[in-house]
């Protein structure tokens, strides 16, 4: 079996600098972030979006950040450079043998942001790296030991109304033909936060998850907004059970 797709990612300096912690995964890419409409540069435009967070379930878990670093402006069109590392373990089944196994990813993605109107899209490829690590071994598994790749992912935000937001992010690697795609809709509460359904899956050439949910998003305290997620998570390998998420965020 191969990993689950890796969506969530962490950036040695945001986390050294912000967040204090080590790194996970997500889709690395799963967790939406706040429209534009919500950033504000005055004079002096913020060029840095910080993130990190964790996510769990029975049978697995990883820790995640980055950054998103914007020369013209977080709230501005153009070039948007997104780095990630992320570290998560995992379980599978190969035959009657129970595998343990524990990632590490790394991905450097140039990328393209463009907004028209209340519809926002960020575009990204670039340089993947992985290294998994099996216990017992298992020589059958392809993604043992250190492997490099193409990530592309796109990272989408829609508010059709003040109201109600639409969110999805989906992201691919070259690497074990990994996958992730998740969305949401969210509806604004007291002009705090959004809450509403989430729904994602993710895997590879041979595994594959599947996640119903909720989520709430840029729940704003000072100059940091956390996002949660929780609900259920099935595999193609028959387990189930409950899963939860937690990311927080800045900008600079």
């Amino acid at each position: 079996m191969r990993c689950v797709g890796w969506v969530y990612a962490f950036c040695v300096t945001a986390a050294a600098l912000f967040c204090g912690g080590s790194p996970t995964v997500a889709d690395p890419l799963t967790d939406p972030l706040p429209s534009s409409s919500q950033l504000s540069g005055g004079a002096y435009p913020e060029k840095f979006l910080y993130f990190s967070g964790f996510d769990l379930w029975r049978s697995g878990g990883s820790a995640y950040g980055g950054v998103q670093w914007a020369p013209s402006g977080l709230n501005e069109d153009g070039f948007t450079l997104k780095l990630l590392l992320a570290e998560g373990t995992y379980r599978y089944l190969a035959g009657s043998t129970s595998i343990r196994g524990t990632g590490l990813l790394a991905s450097v993605l140039p990328g393209w942001r463009i907004k028209r109107g209340d519809f926002e899209i960020k575009l990204f490829a670039g340089l993947d790296l992985q290294h998994h690590r099996l216990s017992p071994d298992d020589p059958g598994n392809s993604l043992r030991g250190n492997h490099a790749g193409v990530r592309v992912a796109a990272d989408l935000w829609w508010e059709p109304t003040t109201s109600l937001m639409l969110a999805s992010s989906i992201s691919g690697s070259t690497i074990g033909n990994s996958f992730g795609i998740r969305g949401a809709a969210g509806w604004r509460v007291l002009d705090r936060f959004w809450t509403g359904p989430e729904v994602e899956t993710s895997g590879d050439e041979v595994y594959r998850q599947y996640r119903i949910g909720a989520h709430l998003t840029s729940l704003k305290f000072a100059a940091f907004e956390w996002s949660l997620g929780a609900g259920y998570v099935e595999d193609n390998s028959h387990r189930s059970g409950l899963y939860g998420r937690i990311s927080l965020l800045t900008r600079r």
